[in-house]
């Protein structure tokens, strides 16, 4: 007779169950060691990287798989309360559960960042529906959805499993819950949708329409672009929010006759408002400016960062950032739209042959024209027009000049520069303030 150890249990009854845990740990340990290894050498070998990914994705849960099957069958050999049992029952239902769910969320993301990184590595060669999917929000979209779906499914199983009554939950699902989800899913690819393509078609249609350089086109779209974004994007918000409303059988009669009494309201209450927002529309509608232009508004001159229906925000050149709201705009001066002027004077000695100092200026307003390191940026070189003014103490000689936007600047510095050294080499005076004082009544010969 074989002596009981522990309790009512015998040492063959303990020893049993034991082993069998330890093997499923070693048969865990084998598979990560050896047949993940194996498995991982024989992906390598092949181009796809997707393999790869499945692989790093499932070689933890496999060996988690391993475990909890052998802590099961050891529940199963141990003599149990059916009591005990019941719950050890429902405690591995629930882990098997959520490791089923976590491997195919798992795997889900693991195929989407493959597609991603492939896109990536393709650019260049990809269709346009590529390039959305690869520079857009959709793939993330998918992501977040995923870990929702799973978050709710993993809650739903726990619940079950615990012997909470489902039916409410699930008959709701079955008939709201899941045209709610719709709804919400819709709303959801209506937003990227509006943000990716609304640009694109935006861009498209103006280089169809509009006789303007790729630049300005590119700077035209990009500022109608944010506007009709935001716009769609808050339109697909309140039209998704509504219907789930209806869904959940709100009646939104009187949230709309009390959105229009609201807004009426505001109207009068906000009448500065409504005057920024009409005075953008035009603003952007007659494309005044645009988002990269340098302007002048309200008396503030600065580079345009931002501009949408209620203000306008300017960035000058100390760095200072300026909230204009659109409604203070009364005249709004562009000097970068599609081009620049490059207009500038020079002085130089009464004495000098102004012939000569034109032709010094001409000469290196086309060898700064020519230079390769400034030729994309000038339009027409600069040049003389003439003598602009008979000042004080010299005279003063008008260059003019075209350039691209936003370059001239930079070329006007780079010329005086070059006239500086020019003026120098040829024994050219640029004058500075005198005065000269006369004793008598006629100034000295000579």
């Amino acid at each position: 007779m074989v002596e009981r150890l522990f309790g009512e249990l015998t040492l063959g009854e303990i020893l049993v169950p034991v082993l069998v845990f330890g093997a499923s740990i070693g048969l865990a340990w084998f598979s990560q060691v050896f047949l993940v290894r194996a498995v991982s050498k024989l992906t390598q070998k092949t181009n796809m990287k997707l393999d790869d990914a499945i692989l790093s994705v499932l070689k933890k849960p496999i060996a988690g798989v391993i475990v909890l099957g052998g802590l099961y069958i050891t529940s199963l050999l141990i003599p149990l309360e059916a009591v005990v049992r019941s719950y050890l029952s429902k405690g591995f239902n629930i882990l098997f559960s959520l490791l089923g769910i976590y491997v195919v969320a798992a795997l889900i993301h693991a195929l989407t960042r493959w597609i991603e990184r492939e896109l990536i590595a393709q650019k260049g060669t990809r269709s346009r529906l590529e390039d959305i999917f690869a520079d857009g929000p959709i793939l993330h979209v998918f992501q977040v959805a995923t870990v929702l779906v799973a978050v709710s499914l993993s809650i739903i199983v726990v619940l079950a499993n615990l012997g909470i009554d489902m039916s409410l939950l699930t008959g709701w699902l079955g008939e709201q819950g899941w045209r709610i989800g719709l709804i919400v899913l819709l709303s959801g690819i209506g937003i990227v949708t509006v943000g990716e393509f609304v640009p694109r078609l935006v861009v498209g249609a103006l280089a169809r329409r509009v006789d303007e350089p790729k630049a300005e086109i590119t700077k035209r779209g990009n500022t109608l672009s944010r506007v009709l974004v935001g716009v769609g994007k808050v339109t697909v918000l309140f039209v998704g929010a509504f219907m789930v409303l209806s869904e959940l059988e709100i009646n939104i009669t009187p949230i709309l006759a009390g959105a229009g009494i609201l807004g009426i309201a505001i109207g009068f209450g906000a009448q500065s408002l409504v005057r920024d927002v009409v005075t953008g529309l035009f603003i952007i509608l007659e494309n005044q400016y645009r988002v990269g232009d340098w302007v002048r508004i309200a008396d503030i001159a600065g580079l345009v960062e931002d501009i949408n229906l209620k203000r306008t925000v300017l960035r000058d050149f100390d760095g200072t950032v300026h909230s204009v709201p659109n409604g203070e705009v009364r005249v709004s001066s562009n000097f970068t739209k599609e081009w620049s002027r490059i207009n500038m004077s020079v002085s130089v000695a009464y004495g000098e042959d102004l012939d000569r100092v034109i032709s010094v200026i001409n000469r290196v307003g086309k060898e700064l024209a020519e230079d390769p390191q400034w030729v994309a940026g000038i339009l027409a070189p600069p040049q003389a027009l003439g003598v602009d003014k008979l000042g004080d103490s010299g005279i003063e000689i008008r260059i003019l000049g075209e350039a691209k936007a936003m370059r001239p600047w930079a070329i006007m510095r780079e010329l005086r520069l070059r006239l500086k050294k020019a003026f120098d080499k040829d024994g050219i005076e640029i004058p500075w303030p005198h005065t000269k004082v006369y004793f008598g009544n006629s100034p000295p010969s000579g």
